[in-house]
């Protein structure tokens, strides 16, 4: 949901003059609420708000516990520690009463990061339909966090609109699925109860999710959150906003689409289209003879149905589309999306398919980068069991021409709370920090990979800082190494992704942590891969080894240790070799490069010789550097161990 800068800081300016909020009658957390999972084997925090002096008790699986709000309202009492089980009641009393039902004492996991965290079950449900059908699993929980941004303050609250949900299969569609997939296999495994607090943005940087204590290191963020606590500075923001959108409101308005404004819409079945031009589908339209255009393209196909497809229900998938698009089915609108990240899925009604001619239309509006339709997608309509592929000639024709509106280029006034530092910490971690967890989960890093050696220092000041605030200790804290993704580059070359997986890779020397490789689990077209499974397993893993105590499962894939020059080769050690290496394919190994002290990369023969890999070329007399699967997309990367978990992508360089 894109929100309105204007009246974000408006809100944000108003909240600076709050002091204090006047609690009445007893009121909880979103968090303590009915169907909640809390920790097993730890003391547990219960808190909230209540007029200032007033007696709060908590009756509770046997237990009583009683404390008075303070002169600010605020109330905290501790209970000890219990064993997984339930379902049990909850008590609250006060000057009123609240009862809590379907409690469950399980282990909970705080999961936290960008999209990838964020996609549900449901965006993956063509590709895991047995998942979704047999998700009957009434003691997972999940309880997903709005989302809301706040650089101003700390939040003593998260925002309503969320409960905790058991997994079954009309629920769990909502779940993270990298995370239901990482519940699942801990629950099957265990048998403890298991709640997931989803805590995740889309497109949001790390330093986003990091408080104002845990940033003291860094000198740029540190600036911007002074300057977030200027009330001056802060009106003043409010006002550029103010004026930027008022001239945007004077722009002259555009020439209408001609799509939508002419006798009869585009879309229209009597409509006959004449002197549109042919266009290959997938494709972008800037690679088939429009050049540099942003607006609005429309595009139509013509397909023949047989008279037994005729009035039955359909699913027309149109892959990916950049960005909006309006799509059509002879003539009736089945569906349309805002922006380009989401798969095209759209029921095609009962009775709406006819025999012989049927007509597809898809109105695509665009304003930046390449407009069009994402290669290497599904394009079909699924009738009654057939799939028809849409692949192919259609036709097109231009609409509508946006013409660069100078105000949409001016950065001066133009902050996301969203996207600066502390904006997400205060708003949708520090609520949570009273919260007794298992352990952190995190899946990030796609929107620093601008900065990728900066994420070497803001990946552990994370983990620093929430352990931190969460006072448990080192608390568990497992992570996804960055997946494959865009263009495969068949030469060695730098890449910002690769530096970025090295950041991460090099963070597992802080205590307590693991990550979960997934260089086989993207896609190249897109950043929001859909194989969680694989993640969720991956993460399971670890936590099995890390957390759960299982030393006898091979966890992780094989992970660079040390490297010795010998001659004219190179050989690694790796540790997590598990039952012995393997060039997954069971051919030679691929994406290792070599180059001498002039950094000057080149491919290289490998072989695996125990838990060591060989590397060399025989025209590198002096080799001194070794890199592994380092590029945006390693397509063909194969080391793997015999347990099937892939490698880390890896440089031998530590500057």
């Amino acid at each position: 949901m894109r929100l309105n800068l204007t009246s974000c800081f408006f809100m944000a300016f108003l909240l600076l003059l709050i002091d204090s909020t006047t609690y009445g009658a007893v009121k909880l957390p979103a968090l303590i609420s009915n169907s909640i999972v809390l920790q097993r084997d730890t003391k547990l925090k219960i808190w909230g708000w209540a007029a200032p002096g007033e007696k709060v008790t908590i009756t509770f699986n046997g237990r009583k516990a009683s404390a008075t709000t303070n002169d600010s309202g605020n109330w905290l009492l501790w209970l000890q520690p219990m064993k997984a089980g339930g379902p049990f009641t909850m008590k609250i009393k006060g000057s009123n009463e609240i009862i809590l039902t379907d409690i469950l004492i399980g282990d909970v996991w705080f999961c936290a990061g960008q999209s990838n965290m964020v996609i549900p079950m449901e965006r993956v449900k063509e590709k895991y339909p047995d998942e979704i059908a047999n998700a009957n699993y009434p003691e997972i929980r999940n309880f997903f966090i709005p989302t809301v941004a706040d650089v101003t303050r700390l939040h003593d609250d998260l925002p309503q609109g969320s409960k905790w949900l058991q997994a079954n299969p009309q629920n769990v569609l909502t779940f993270g699925a990298a995370s239901y997939f990482f519940a699942k296999d801990i629950y099957q495994k265990y048998h403890v109860p298991i709640g997931i607090i989803n805590s995740s943005v889309g497109g949001t940087p790390i330093e986003a999710w990091i408080s104002e204590e845990g940033l003291k290191q860094f000198p740029n963020d540190e600036a911007m959150i002074k300057n977030f606590k200027d009330t001056a500075y802060m009106h003043t923001l409010v006002q550029k906003q103010v004026a930027l959108a008022k001239a945007r409101r004077e722009e002259p308005l555009p020439e209408p689409d001609k799509g939508l404004s002419g006798n009869k819409p585009w879309y229209d079945t009597t409509f006959v289209p004449q002197g549109w031009h042919k266009f290959w589908l997938p494709g972008y339209w800037a690679d088939q003879g429009v050049k540099d255009l942003n607006g609005v393209v429309w595009f139509r196909k013509e397909i023949d149905l047989p008279p037994s497809d005729a009035g039955k229900p359909a699913k027309l998938f149109m892959g990916r589309i950049i960005d909006a698009d309006e799509t059509y089915v002879n003539g009736v609108k089945v569906g349309g999306i805002t922006y380009q990240y989401p798969p095209r899925r759209y029921e095609v009604p009962a009775g709406l398919l006819k025999p012989g001619k049927n007509i597809i239309v898809v109105r695509i509006t665009n304003t930046a980068g390449k407009g069009g339709f994402v290669p290497d997608k599904n394009y079909s309509l699924n009738v009654d069991g057939q799939r028809i592929d849409l692949r192919g000639d259609w036709l097109y024709q231009v609409g509508q021409v946006f013409t660069p509106n100078k105000h949409y280029s001016d950065d001066g006034a133009m902050m996301s709370m969203q996207n600066s530092p502390t904006g997400l910490y205060n708003t949708m971690v520090a609520p949570v920090i009273n919260y007794s967890i298992k352990g952190l989960m995190w899946y990030q890093g796609e929107a620093n990979t601008n900065r990728p050696k900066e994420y070497g220092q803001l990946l552990p000041a994370l983990i620093a800082d929430w352990r931190n605030k969460w006072q448990q200790g080192e608390l568990p804290f497992l992570y996804v190494q960055l997946p494959n993704f865009m263009e495969v580059n068949y030469s060695p070359s730098e890449s910002q992704w690769a530096q970025l997986r090295e950041s991460q890779l090099k963070t597992l020397a802080v205590p307590n942590t693991a990550m979960a490789v997934a260089i086989d689990a993207g896609e190249w077209n897109d950043i929001h891969p859909l194989d969680k499974k694989d993640v969720g397993d991956r993460l399971a893993l670890a936590a099995d080894h890390l957390v759960y105590g299982d030393k006898t499962v091979v966890y992780s894939g094989p992970i660079y240790q040390s490297c010795k020059i010998d001659g004219n080769k190179i050989i690694i050690t790796f540790t997590n070799t598990g039952t012995g290496l393997m060039a997954k394919g069971d051919g030679e190994l691929y994406y290792f490069a070599v180059a001498g002290s002039d950094k000057k990369y080149f491919w290289a023969k490998a072989t695996i010789a125990g838990d060591k890999v060989i590397v060399y070329n025989d025209a590198i007399q002096a080799p001194k550097y070794v890199r592994y699967a380092w590029a945006d997309n390693p397509e063909g990367a194969n080391l793997y161990n015999k347990e099937g978990l892939p490698a880390s992508p890896f440089e031998t360089d530590d500057k």
